[in-house]
């Protein structure tokens, strides 16, 4: 019997978008490392009898009964989503979670405030949380959440069925995942990749001497803005600006071509496996790096990247403790991977005793379920990396220009389409009442 899975994604992880379109149409929800642990949770849920639909991000309680009747269970995979600028969000889905009669599963969500856990910043959404979270355990055995912090706040909230399991984009490969340091030192010349939060100011002086230091350093960016960015140039309002981050075009990692984004996870890792180093504060840039195999530092910036290094024994520094002139060097000699290779086998277990509890099963218990899926990625042919405008060659300028073209021609026809259904509905609407004007005379 087949299990029909409705799963909160921006995407599917065959789902592919050219760069324009993922633009356009924000296919990576704001951040590409949502596409690493949803398309994770995709992998680790696609069994023989699993059939998976990617929710699209879309919330419309006018679905519910439709959801009722045509999946089994509803899986929300999360980052952090209990925080104050999100809790708009959270309250949509919970409308949308108390009309549901099917089981209800989050794997995996997250709160964010500093690293201290502050208490008092939390309170404006206690409510929106505890009523989240009331929904999905009248339809869930238990809530999975990404670490201790989370699991605290909850607590505190009155909720004791909460599990901390993680997150699924650690368990891509299943049980088998080992990080080892393939040189002893790292020198200047070696491949260093660098994530940056951009409003993480403390980073610039950290980009600054790490740019000057690392000639093959490259930067690999997250968010959908700087993604709009390599593709158009600075937009309208940043035009002629400068910063020490590098979120406009001036700055010299875009000036000599050291910037690299990618709208699919497969493209990341495979990118990542071929460096020897990578450090940021960005949590899903280094767990990329780590499933690649390749050694990966976090700056711990908040609570939601603090309990996901400490859960899976991430090297990591408290932002606040990085100096400004630290050196990936020292970072690389001072990471441990140990403690994260050791201890991995555990914490997937205990994923795995999660989905039990749960009714799900996964694809590394399921034949060749596991494989099957990484065959078909590699089958698939998914953008390359976008570059830098001023680097990028004159065919693919060509194809972006053309796509541009194109699309403003598909808006032009929905627009005209659009006037002719409103004119044919006031046409419609003045008939009508000429009409019941007669027949009341």
């Amino acid at each position: 019997m087949h299990q029909r899975i409705l799963m909160r994604a921006k995407k599917g992880p065959f789902d592919v978008y050219a760069p324009e379109e993922t633009f356009e149409r924000n296919w990576i929800g704001d951040n590409n490392g949502n596409l690493v642990f949803s398309h994770a949770a995709h992998k680790l849920l696609r069994t023989t009898t699993a059939q998976i639909t990617s929710t699209e991000f879309k919330i419309d309680l006018r679905d519910a009964d439709k959801i009722n009747e045509q999946y089994d269970v509803y899986v929300i995979p999360l980052a952090n989503a209990f925080r104050r600028s999100y809790a708009h969000r959270v309250a949509a889905m919970t409308k949308l979670i108390e009309r549901l009669k099917i089981p209800v599963v989050v794997l995996g969500v997250g709160v964010q405030t500093n690293v201290a856990g502050d208490r008092e910043y939390l309170r404006p959404i206690d409510d929106v949380v505890s009523r989240f979270v009331r929904a999905v355990l009248e339809r869930s055995h238990s809530i999975g959440v990404r670490g201790e912090i989370t699991e605290s706040y909850l607590r505190t909230l009155g909720f004791s069925a909460v599990d901390v399991i993680g997150c699924p984009s650690m368990f891509l490969h299943g049980d088998s995942l080992r990080v080892e340091k393939r040189k002893e030192f790292l020198t200047p010349h070696d491949r260093v990749a660098l994530t940056i939060s951009p409003y993480v100011k403390s980073m610039a002086e950290v980009v600054s001497a790490h740019h000057q230091r690392y000639p093959n350093l490259r930067y690999l960016p997250q968010d959908l803005k700087t993604l709009g960015t390599l593709l158009y140039g600075d937009a309208p309002a940043d035009r002629g600006k400068t910063s020490a981050i590098p979120v406009h075009t001036s700055h010299p990692l875009f000036t000599e071509d050291k910037v690299r984004m990618f709208v699919d996870p497969w493209t990341w890792m495979e990118y990542l496996s071929g460096f020897d180093f990578a450090f940021g504060t960005r949590i899903h840039g280094t767990i990329t790096a780590l499933v690649a195999g390749t050694p990966g530092y976090l700056f711990a910036h908040d609570s939601r990247t603090l309990e996901l290094a400490r859960y899976f024994d991430i090297p990591h520094r408290v932002m606040a403790d990085v100096p400004a002139d630290v050196d990936a060097a020292d970072l690389y000699a001072e990471a441990d991977y140990t403690a994260l290779n050791n201890g991995h086998k555990a914490r997937f277990e205990t994923m795995l005793a999660f989905l039990a509890k749960h009714d799900l099963g996964h694809a590394f218990a399921d034949g060749d379920s596991a494989t099957r899926f990484d065959e078909q990625v590699r089958a698939t042919t998914f953008p390359p990396a976008v570059r830098p405008a001023g680097a990028t060659g004159s065919d693919v300028l060509l194809g972006r220009v053309q796509w541009l073209r194109d699309h403003n021609r598909r808006l032009l026809t929905e627009v005209e389409t659009l006037k002719q259904q409103e004119l044919r509905t006031r046409v419609r609407q003045a008939v009508g009442g000429r009409v019941r004007r007669l027949l009341n005379r």
